[in-house]
């Protein structure tokens, strides 16, 4: 039978079947499609530093996963070569956030992402991350 499913999304379902890492962040995932991705997660009070915010850790690994889902999303096997984030806003635990990946500029090998992670509540803007992926020759078999 076919799959309705389009293959970004069955690209993102075998990442995340994996991924226990985006599982234990609570990811949930929002839309998927070729070169873009939007995820949503809630800060959780183990997540919070010492300062009682959220680490920076929380905001640059969500933003890492939207990364990885939307540059895989075009069916070759992509890893990050070059990662940065902007922390912009402190967050609390409960605050709800959703990263949004959008592709800026795409190649054979090298593609580059912007993901903007705001807050679930009014949109602010939290934190600005940017990629560079390296577009590997190998297919994904979903």
């Amino acid at each position: 039978m076919y799959n309705m499913k389009s293959k970004a999304t069955r690209i993102v379902d075998a990442m995340m079947e994996k991924d226990h890492f985006s599982q234990w962040l609570g990811i949930v995932r929002l839309e998927e499609r070729e070169g873009f991705c939007r995820l949503q997660m809630t800060v959780r009070p183990e997540m919070c530093n010492g300062f009682g915010i959220a680490h920076g850790g929380i905001t640059y690994s969500l933003a890492d996963s939207a990364l990885a889902f939307a540059s895989n999303s075009r069916g070759k096997h992509a890893l990050s070569i070059e990662t940065s984030i902007s922390h912009i806003v402190p967050l609390q635990a409960e605050d709800g956030i959703v990263a949004i990946a959008e592709e800026k500029s795409f190649g054979n090998k090298v593609a580059i992402y912007e993901v903007r992670i705001e807050r679930e509540e009014d949109g602010e803007l939290v934190a600005l991350f940017k990629g560079t992926v390296y577009r590997k020759s190998i297919d994904w078999e979903v």
